[in-house]
């Protein structure tokens, strides 16, 4: 990828399609170099996944600069609320009338295919904190939200069941649990990210200490802002983006509508301590080296998922009924889900058109596969969701990925005409 990636960014092609074919060949069903039984080791690849995704977060939330108050924020609330909600509906009653699955097993693969992963697709992400493209900013920041708001329905489908560890969300306080999670979540992610940062902030201009180690603070804000969700009880995937959010935000009041790299300027070798202490330029120049390192991070995380979707589908084989579902969900489902949520709101039928289209499925749908599969429910069906699902991320990883650049093109030679 070192070699190939400037290479590969000229084509239509995304990092995550080079990945995928190589973990395929890897798998039992190529080279037969790498062998995983995903059910026996759930618990490792949840770990592993949970981490990827959750670094995946931290950087979405970083990337988005926009002022809270902006009314821009509405659109990826829709999207990562409402059209979700939707998704999670519409994919439960294809599961029960089309797979003809139990209500609880369908509702628990509509959740796992419910979240969007807009970081295996470059082209649609957010480029550079700021950016206040209405597509990019509303598919990141839906990313970054419906990660976290699709967990209570993977509770409420592993507790229909039977599966005891689910059982709370089949009481009478299960929607109070659901509100209390995302709420906990967000209060606990904002706590820390603002909290922590303004620490640094300050320790390194009044102190000149907490100086460097841009690294650990990064690993430590994701693991406390989770950590401290868990412990409230609150979903920890909201946490960590809305740590990201605060850092950001710390930055934004600091540095106000300047670019933070203006702010920031040259910065010359051994001039790092002097930068990072100064009352002007310390927000800025603590939150893009955490930025610089956690976008870092996430291309290894992606590469190391990709590359095990990729294994796990040489071990289960494709399913048919994937490729339906993968139909249906992205032709039926997301343009109705987006076209319901979206009404209203400002925007252009093309703006409309590619949120609809862009509803790609990575880390987050590999994440609740492996969670769901620590549980003992109808074994006889594992084998059929492992291989539907990884099924379905692969052809979003594959369509999404051809497609992402030529029609993100067209949209930029629009934007320049008449689309803001």
């Amino acid at each position: 990828m070192g070699l190939m990636e400037s290479v590969l960014r000229r084509l239509p092609l995304s990092p995550a399609m080079f990945y995928l074919p190589i973990g395929f060949i890897l798998g039992s069903s190529g080279a037969g170099l790498v062998s995983i039984n995903y059910t026996a080791h759930a618990p490792l690849l949840t770990a592993v996944t949970e981490i990827a995704l959750l670094i995946s977060l931290f950087t979405v939330g970083l990337k988005l600069r926009v002022p809270l108050s902006d009314k821009l924020w509405w659109l990826p609330i829709r999207l990562g609320v409402v059209a979700m909600l939707l998704t999670i509906g519409l994919l439960a009653l294809i599961g029960v009338f089309v797979l003809h699955l139990p209500l609880g097993a369908a509702i628990l693969l509509a959740a796992i295919l419910a979240p969007t992963d807009p970081i295996l697709a470059s082209d649609v992400q957010i480029k550079d904190a700021g950016d206040r493209d209405r597509i990019r900013f509303s598919l990141s920041g839906e990313g970054g939200l419906n990660d976290g708001t699709t967990y209570p329905f993977v509770m409420l489908g592993l507790g229909l069941l039977a599966v005891p560890e689910a059982g709370s969300y089949l009481s009478g306080w299960s929607v109070l649990q659901a509100l209390w999670g995302i709420a906990a979540g967000l209060g606990c992610g904002w706590l820390m990210g603002w909290g922590v940062g303004r620490l640094v902030v300050y320790l390194r201009h009044h102190y000149q200490s907490a100086l460097g180690m841009e690294e650990f603070l990064t690993l430590g804000l994701i693991a406390l802002s989770y950590g401290l969700a868990q412990l409230a009880h609150g979903i920890g995937f909201i946490a960590v983006f809305a740590t990201g959010v605060a850092v950001r935000r710390i930055e934004y009041k600091a540095s106000g509508a300047r670019d933070p790299k203006a702010v920031i300027g040259a910065v010359a070798n051994g001039e790092e301590d002097a930068v990072a202490t100064d009352p002007d330029k310390a927000p800025a120049y603590m939150t893009e080296m955490v930025l610089g390192f956690n976008q870092q991070l996430e291309h290894i995380a992606e590469f190391a998922m990709v590359l095990l979707l990729g294994v796990i589908l040489s071990e289960s084989g494709f399913s048919g009924e994937g490729f339906v579902i993968a139909a249906l969900l992205f032709l039926v489902v997301r343009p109705v889900a987006v076209g319901v949520a979206l009404i209203g709101a400002r925007h252009y039928p093309l703006q409309r058109g590619l949120m609809a289209w862009f509803g790609i499925r990575g880390i987050g749908s590999l994440y609740y596969l492996m969670f769901a599969l620590q549980y003992r429910w109808l074994p006889d069906m594992t084998q059929r969701f492992v291989s539907l699902v990884v099924t379905v991320v692969a052809v979003s990883i594959v369509v999404h990925g051809i497609s992402s650049t030529p029609l993100m093109e067209l949209y930029y030679k629009r934007a320049g005409r008449k689309i803001s």
